[in-house]
């Protein structure tokens, strides 16, 4: 049993709540027996330590089963280890360490995609997270983070996608020209969420064909070159008296609009 909070193990663990660690590792940290247990039952080969107090393990048995069916061993360790690694205050008596798993841009459309979501310069963890986990939701295809978007291995980004981070291809492109460009070559429409967009009831239409949303920034949006390179903008209506709605929650309804449209269709 792993019992000093110091030791150099821990703290390579709890380094990768730091992204100069992740970066230099290729790992990433789950807390919790949601994430652990969507990272072992769908991508248990990236799964490289999963941590836990022997507590943790009486109460989610089903993790301990999944765990030694794919061959990974449970570290036991106290409660004040895993205070040590985890980046929340309640870690829930598991931590693991998985690879990071990205998908290119050439298979994301090689696979003939139907409905992806483009992040451009997102910045919130929270708002990325939910997103991918919208998407995963949704049944779209990809989620692709453009720009200077949040890491997606941020440990708030991978809480916020509840598992769906193992669900979902997630790829990575520092060009969203090229991204656009590609979507387009593999027969998506791409269609901007924008507040300065058509009217969405009036212009539903469009949602049936195979389609790229594209989402900005949290403050910014899109930026006027970003919006001069997709087919048709939209913009959700407001009924209330909200100021407007947080782009985790509009993407949320955009993607399942288009998930909606398609699957209506015969």
């Amino acid at each position: 049993m792993l019992e000093n909070p110091r030791s150099p193990r821990v703290r390579a663990v709890a380094k990768l709540t730091k992204r100069s660690a992740r970066q230099e590792t290729g790992l990433f940290l789950l807390e919790g027996p949601q994430a652990a247990r969507e990272a072992v039952a769908f991508r248990p080969d990236t799964v490289v330590e999963l941590f836990a107090t022997p507590t943790a393990m009486e109460r989610h048995p089903d993790l301990r089963d999944a765990a030694r069916d794919a061959g990974i061993e449970v570290v036991f360790t106290t409660e004040a280890v895993l205070d040590a690694m985890a980046d929340t205050v309640t870690p829930q008596g598991i931590v693991a360490v998985a690879r990071q798993a990205l998908t290119s841009l050439r298979e994301v459309f090689a696979a003939a995609p139907k409905l992806i979501a483009i992040c451009e310069e997102v910045r919130d963890p929270g708002n990325l997270g939910t997103i991918i986990r919208a998407a995963d939701a949704a049944g779209a295809d990809a989620v692709v983070l453009t720009g200077r978007t949040v890491d997606p291995y941020n440990p708030k980004v991978v809480r916020a996608t509840t598992g769906s981070l193992f669900h979902v291809p997630v790829a990575m492109s520092a060009d969203l020209a090229e991204t656009i460009a590609r979507a387009r070559a593999s027969g998506l429409q791409v269609i901007a969420a924008d507040v300065g967009g058509d009217d969405f009831l009036a212009r539903r239409d469009v949602l049936r064909e195979p389609t790229a949303w594209l989402f900005g920034n949290e403050a910014r949006g899109l930026e006027d070159e970003a919006l001069a390179l997709v087919d048709v903008s939209l913009r959700l209506p407001i009924y209330g008296r909200a100021e407007s709605l947080n782009l985790a929650t509009a993407a949320s309804v955009c993607l399942y609009e288009s998930a909606f449209a398609q699957r209506s269709e015969g």
